[in-house]
């Protein structure tokens, strides 16, 4: 007999899956071509040829599950995934654009987002965008976003750098001008899901594929800190901050943020230590190792962890259940990484799930 929808079991959610909507990048390809060209010459630099022609050809090899429904959904089928919260590949954060073209393109996105979720709302959630280097903007698209497409949050990079003009300053998440964004995101109850793409070390990380194994996991650190150390989860408490990765570097070598706390004026601006504000962070599940995973859930907290798989990407997991029960966690921690610490941000059971027979 079916179960009530009352009784229905609570799915297994991936928090970190990605699509990519070629029409975007075909729309700021003719908006601005010059900071197009710039954008490609600046990921050259950081990746190096090597690096970026095997990524090019594993996304052309990936293209079906990163655009079409049906093999995402029959890969989550595979995986045992019940639902997933999809964002855009961080590849589409395209933070040279100006003004105007920012803010089309953050929209754009959020409705292709949603459009995307509404062919399977039984198993997919979506965040959308917002323009990191035009703080001004944010709240505008955060709304859109949220209010306007229904998505349950937004993806947001490390840093704003724009190539295309040197001169502007670089926007790091401690930047009082974000302080609206936070805010309104705090009000609305959105998810900021922070997933790094690129890094400011550049040709230092330009072969081995270091711009990734290295780039990622730094920029997560940094980016966690500027949070942390700038006051940003002191004033907004319940702020959902979800970070991809594990949280990169940070979580397991928080101590020697603590350390600082405790010995330099100048990382006193938040009010308690750094390690405190782990138990305020969200963090995907996706640190390729079991020893690192148990870390995470051990700093943390096994409230504060969630699968993630980073779908379809060839850095992610094709089995990122598995990995979770590689962990060895105790059961209960385990069903909160894979099931329930998902309500806490609002990622709710699926409706197609309480017709499902209880096994």
């Amino acid at each position: 007999m079916s179960t009530r929808p009352s009784e229905a079991p609570a799915p297994t959610v991936d928090v970190h899956a990605h699509i990519l909507i070629p029409a975007l990048q075909q729309r700021v390809a003719e908006a601005d071509p010059d900071g197009f060209a710039a954008l490609q010459a600046l990921e050259l630099r950081r990746n190096g040829p090597e690096s970026l022609a095997a990524s090019g050809r594993m996304i052309k090899e990936r293209w079906p599950q990163l655009t079409d429904l049906d093999r995402r959904l029959a890969d989550m089928d595979a995986q045992g995934v019940d639902v997933q919260l999809v964002s855009p590949s961080p590849s589409h954060f395209y933070y040279f654009a100006g003004e105007k073209l920012s803010l089309e393109l953050a929209q754009q996105a959020n409705e292709a987002v949603r459009g995307f979720v509404d062919r399977a709302p039984e198993r997919l959630n979506g965040l959308g965008l917002v323009p990191l280097q035009h703080p001004q903007l944010m709240v505008e698209a955060l709304e859109h976003a949220v209010l306007e497409c229904g998505l349950l949050g937004v993806e947001i990079g490390s840093f704003a750098a724009t190539p295309a003009d040197p001169e502007r300053s670089t926007v790091e998440l401690s930047d009082p001008r974000l302080e609206p964004f936070w805010s309104r995101a705090d009000e609305l109850g959105a998810i900021v899901f922070l997933h790094p793409f690129g890094c400011s070390l550049d040709e230092r990380l330009d072969r081995f594929y270091l711009a990734n194994t290295v780039s990622q996991p730094a920029e997560n650190a940094v980016a966690l800190s500027h949070l942390i150390f700038g006051g940003v989860l002191d004033r907004y408490p319940t702020l959902k901050v979800l970070a991809a990765h594990g949280g990169g570097y940070l979580p397991t070598t928080i101590g020697r943020s603590d350390h600082a706390w405790k010995v330099r004026p100048e990382a006193q601006r938040c009010a308690e230590p750094p390690s405190s504000y782990l138990q305020r962070i969200f963090f995907d599940s996706l640190v390729h190792s079991p020893r690192e995973l148990r870390a995470l859930v051990e700093a943390a907290g096994p409230g504060q962890v969630l699968l993630g798989s980073d779908y379809p990407f060839d850095m992610g997991s094709e089995d990122p259940i598995e990995e979770v029960q590689a962990a060895g966690l105790t059961r209960a921690d385990a069903a909160k990484v894979l099931k329930g610490n998902a309500a806490g941000l609002g990622i709710t059971a699926a409706a197609a799930l309480a017709d499902r027979p209880t096994v």
